[in-house]
Order: structure tokens, then sequence, then C-alpha cells
């Protein structure tokens, strides 16, 4: 399916929905307080909300849906979820972004209730960095997910490594070695200040281009194809290489130009664009489907003009007070 076109000519095919407002890990760079995503949850979706938006938004042109957090996996009706939303006329496609702690026991019935594939955020391959990035997590946990997540044919898997200086820069040759002779998708990620907190944001940022470098002195690399309705990221392979390398530059080389999507916060706020506070209440227009495809026009004809966004990432993240855990990582 050919998506929807905005007036800047881009194809919008994707819809990403933040399903829940907590996280069982507390990871520094997405919350600047600890154990800020252990909240009580607040006034989420409820799984019959969340069902008739995926209806709205497929009646739209929407094909792709991707569930987002917060943590997912700590919704107890997520399965459910999937396998309503499986069932939606027009929906070919379903992922969740997860980071993997709860992953073993859930992977293999949320494939058979119609989940596609998983990205999984991991920031560290050492048990000690693990836990201080999460500020608590096991890393074990984290990586028996992950290949459960294979076992239950969640593939690609995509692993997500977002670039600290100081803290996991010198393991981008460890990460990047991993698609040598495996099969898995390894993406590295500009960290954005989109949490508000500067300082951590300027003492921890490492452009894109540094960990293409340390790739590249391992082996040569080759452009790779990318997925179909992808995202943002530039693919590479080693030569000879299983896996795919992704480079991921929100900051240095911003991709606003091909974006491809539309957010839905927690709450049911319908989002044109990460880096706005411009929302849609989808919850009082839910009992008439009409009134929320509206909606996701209005939203289209909002999505902002990539040529005049702000150059310093600073001021173009200010503007986005809610922080990745409710509008959705």
């Amino acid at each position: 399916m050919i998506g929807l076109v905005d007036k800047f000519g881009r194809q919008i095919s994707y819809l990403r929905i933040s399903v829940i407002d907590r996280c069982n890990l507390s990871c520094f760079y997405c919350t600047p307080a600890a154990n800020g995503c252990r909240s009580v949850m607040g006034d989420a979706l409820k799984l019959d909300e969340l069902v008739r938006i995926v209806r709205a938004a497929a009646a739209f042109g929407i094909c792709k849906i991707r569930l987002t957090g917060g943590e997912p996996l700590l919704r107890p009706d997520l399965i459910e979820l999937v396998e309503k939303i499986s069932a939606v006329p027009g929906i070919t496609d379903i992922s969740l972004t997860t980071n993997g702690a709860l992953l073993k026991k859930l992977a293999g019935p949320l494939a058979a209730a119609g989940l596609n594939r998983v990205n999984i955020s991991l920031d560290s391959l050492h048990p000690e960095a693990f836990h201080r990035i999460t500020r608590g997590g096991k890393l074990e946990d984290t990586i028996a997910g992950l290949w459960a997540a294979y076992e239950a044919g969640l593939t690609p898997v995509k692993i997500n490594v977002v670039l600290l200086k100081d803290v996991n820069d010198g393991e981008v040759s460890e990460f990047a070695r991993l698609t040598l002779d495996r099969d898995v998708d390894v993406r590295f990620i500009e960290f954005m200040p989109i949490t508000g907190d500067s300082h951590d944001w300027k003492k921890h940022y490492q452009p894109i281009d540094i960990a293409m470098a340390h790739c590249v002195a391992i082996a040569p690399l080759v452009e790779a194809e990318s997925p179909e309705n992808g995202g943002p990221a530039r693919y590479f392979r080693f030569k000879g290489g299983k896996g795919r390398l992704g480079f991921i530059s929100p900051l240095s080389r911003h991709f606003c130009g091909d974006c491809n999507r539309l957010r839905v916060t927690d709450q049911g706020k319908l989002r044109a664009c990460l880096f706005s506070d411009e929302e849609i209440d989808l919850r009082p227009l839910l009992g008439q489907e009409n009134a929320v495809i509206r909606a996701f026009s209005q939203a289209l004809a909002a999505k902002p003009d990539p040529t005049r966004l702000d150059s310093d990432p600073l001021v173009r993240c200010r503007s986005n007070t809610l922080g990745m855990v409710s509008i959705g990582g």
C-alpha cells in the first residue's frame, strides 16, 4: 500500500502508539529523575479505545502500527491488544519497542497473537554499564528476551543502541561485530535532549559519524536495503556480514524530510511531530470513527515543513515538554 502523502510529499503509512506511561527501568537519558518511569500508571488509553484508534487509522490509510511506551510489556492486556489489532483490515505490520526484560515469557504468545517483530533497547553489553544506564536493570534479562524473540520468529530483531559519550561509546565495535555472523540489525542512535536536561545531553552527546568511523575500522561497509515502510535509519552491512548496521541521526543530519509517521500518546493525544507540543485529543471523538479520521487528516496537514526546523537541537527539542515516556519511544 502506498501511504498517504502530506503537503511536502512525504508518504505517511506509520502510526506509533504509546500504550503505557511507565517502565520497569529508569534509564538516565530517558528520564532525568531516578524512578521517574516507575510511577503508577495514569489514565492511559483502554484496550477498546486503542482498537478504535487503530481502526480509524486503518480507514484513513495507515498500514503499519508500532506499540511503544514506557514499557509496553507491562500492560496486562497487551497480548489481547495485539490480537485485536492484527484483525483490523488494512493493518499489515505490527511491531513493538521494548527493553526486553520481560520478553522471555511473552515473545511466543505475542508472536502467536500477530506481532511481527520487535525493537529491543540495549545500550550496553556489559552488566555494570547496563546497570548504570538503566538505574538497576539486569543485562541477562534483556539478553534472554532478545533470544526468545528470535526463537519466536519476531524478526528481524533490531537492537537499538543510544550513543552515550564516556558511557558506552567504547562498545560500538563490540556491538557492530554482532552483525558479522548473526542476522541481527544493530542501530546506533544519537542521544536527543528530549527530556529537557541539556546538561546531560551536552555531556554525553556524540554525533553518529563517530560510530560509523568505528565500524569502518572493522571492515568495509556496503549499503544495505532498508525495510519496507522503514524508519529513519541508514543501513549498511559489513562486506560478507549477515546482519545490518543502522545509523540514526536526528540531530547531526536530521531526517524530518523523510518522516513517515504520526504519533498517539498514552493519553490519546494525536501528534504530527515529535518536536512539537501541538496535539489533537482523540478521546472525546472515539464514539465517531469519522471524527477520528478527520483528526488524522488534520494531523497530516499539520506535519511541519522539514526545511524550517531550527538547526539548534536544544531549541528544536525544547518545544516538546512531555518527554519520551509519555509520547512513546
